[in-house]
């Protein structure tokens, strides 16, 4: 797919996805070089395990929401909802070309993202659902510098459903499947436990970021290079070693 790079001299709405904003929060230096001079960071292997762990789940939690009932894990924590049944389910979770998204005004940006799923209570309110594979010894938690990115993109994609005018609990899940790393062997199989955590989102944060993301986008100049970016770090040594 041809990427399509930020023009300061275009009026039409410029598609930003949920992954780009999170890279802006993280360096706005690397997000400019990004969308505005097509120099991406090193790209990251694919992670084939997770990717059967969301396929296999995306399947169990669509035969419970064909049947309208709750799945066991919900009733496991005290979740009083069924899987969401909607005709555009696999387009929201389409997050390479489609997936979900609004139009912004005040940053003239389209935002799109991807989901795993979506739950609903009696009430009528969306709980926008995460799926996460890891494998660990440790205390299953939402704490730690690296799980602040998956707060964020909890919190946009409650945005997101909410600016396609649903109604959305504040409080979104996380369902973390862990490899057991505790089993006497392999046996050609690899057991995992199933942990539902309760994220209460706050969004407040998103809007005036892409506004920052528009004023970051129209200079010419990139932003000064993140101290903490090890990315920046890099690019800073090999320049200055001619590299």
């Amino acid at each position: 797919m041809a990427r399509t790079l930020y023009d300061p001299t275009r009026t039409e709405p410029f598609t930003v996805s949920r992954s780009k904003i999170d890279l802006y929060v993280d360096c706005p230096r690397c997000f400019w070089l990004d969308q505005r001079r097509g120099v991406s960071r090193p790209s990251m292997p694919g992670f084939s395990l997770n990717n059967a762990v969301d396929a296999l789940l995306k399947r169990e939690f669509d035969a419970h929401r064909e049947a309208g009932t709750t799945h066991p894990y919900m009733r496991e924590y005290g979740v009083d909802a069924v899987p969401f049944k909607h005709p555009d389910i696999e387009k929201w979770r389409d997050a390479l070309r489609r997936g979900i998204s609004c139009f912004y005004g005040p940053a003239n940006m389209n935002v799109r993202g991807g989901i795993d799923d979506v739950w609903v209570n009696p009430a009528g309110e969306l709980y926008i659902v995460d799926y996460k594979a890891t494998a660990t010894l440790a205390e299953i938690s939402l704490d730690g510098p690296y799980k602040i990115a998956y707060k964020r993109q909890m919190e946009i994609y409650q945005w997101l459903f909410r600016q396609n005018g649903f109604t959305v609990h504040p409080v979104g899940y996380f369902v973390f499947c862990n490899g057991k790393l505790d089993a006497d062997a392999f046996d050609g199989k690899l057991v995992f436990g199933v942990t539902l955590l309760p994220y209460r989102g706050d969004t407040a944060w998103i809007e005036p970021t892409l506004r920052a993301m528009k004023v970051c986008l129209d200079s010419d100049e990139p932003p000064t290079p993140d101290e903490d970016c090890e990315h920046c770090a890099y690019r800073t040594a090999a320049a200055r070693f001619g590299s």
